[in-house]
């Protein structure tokens, strides 16, 4: 009975700190409140299976507590019960799993209208390279890194010329504007994070990773790595500024391409 006791307490426990509990997502920023249903979804339908598993528990622990002069009775096999549970078990994860896909089907689907910015990710620092004037960003390869390249940009290629460059700086974003993210890390694996954004995605040596989000809401937000990534981890932050057009543009006059860094 006592161990009963605690089984419901557990499950009462569990949904008063859900419901009470200070801790909740930070305020929203960007167009991907998919995440956040998707999330309350999941958590609601783990929630109710928590629940119903551990009090079926303490339902068996007091209903087939040790009474004197019963015996137990042994029954190796249920095939109805056992046909329940797994059709029940395929249900709930087909529910949490289905909304999940669509939501991930938009959110690799880039609309056309979507501008450009590469993030490059290197221990421990995060740095951004966007589209000059032709509108196109030009080629980079890692095996091109070093002390005066960074970056690894093709000097080769004309279109990375009026590249756009900022190293371990601020980065602004116009509001109400899609933006897809090209995502490369020039040594380990790391992770773009943006909490406000709902959105993140691993940055894999060799390869480019991207999504697309609209910032729906002016602010600075700060920019996490969620991949453990050596030592300085925890110090691998920076920011993210949603501004307004005027001031995204007169922010994107002032910065330097790669042909200013590389005479």
């Amino acid at each position: 009975m006592f161990f009963a006791i605690v089984m419901v307490l557990i499950v009462v426990g569990s949904a008063a700190f859900h419901f009470l509990s200070p801790w909740w997502f930070t305020p929203l920023a960007s167009n991907w409140g998919y995440i956040d249903d998707t999330t309350v979804l999941t958590f609601a339908i783990t929630g109710v299976v928590f629940s119903a598993v551990v009090l079926f528990v303490a339902y068996c622990l007091w209903r087939f507590r040790h009474r004197e002069g019963q015996k137990a009775h042994y029954e190796p096999e249920n095939k109805r019960l056992e046909g329940w549970l797994t059709a029940l078990t395929a249900v709930g994860v087909i529910a949490m799993l289905t909304p999940g896909l669509f939501v991930w089907a938009t959110f690799v689907d880039v609309p056309d209208e979507a501008s450009s910015v590469e993030v490059i990710g290197q221990q421990w620092l995060w740095s951004y390279r966007l589209p000059g004037a032709d509108g196109t960003l030009g080629a980079a390869d890692n095996r091109l890194v070093g002390f005066d390249n960074t970056l690894g940009i093709s000097p080769e290629d004309p279109a990375g010329q009026d590249d756009l460059v900022i190293e371990g700086g601020e980065l602004l974003l116009p509001i109400d504007r899609p933006v897809r993210f090209l995502l490369r890390s020039v040594d380990v694996l790391h992770d773009f994070y943006v909490p406000e954004f709902r959105a993140k995605m691993d940055m894999i040596p060799g390869s480019v990773t991207y999504f697309w989000v609209t910032p729906t809401k002016t602010g600075t937000y700060e920019i996490l790595c969620a991949e453990l990534c050596g030592t300085g981890h925890s110090y691998m932050r920076g920011t993210v500024t949603v501004v307004t057009q005027e001031e995204y543009d007169e922010w994107l006059a002032g910065q330097m391409t790669f042909a200013d860094l590389s005479t």
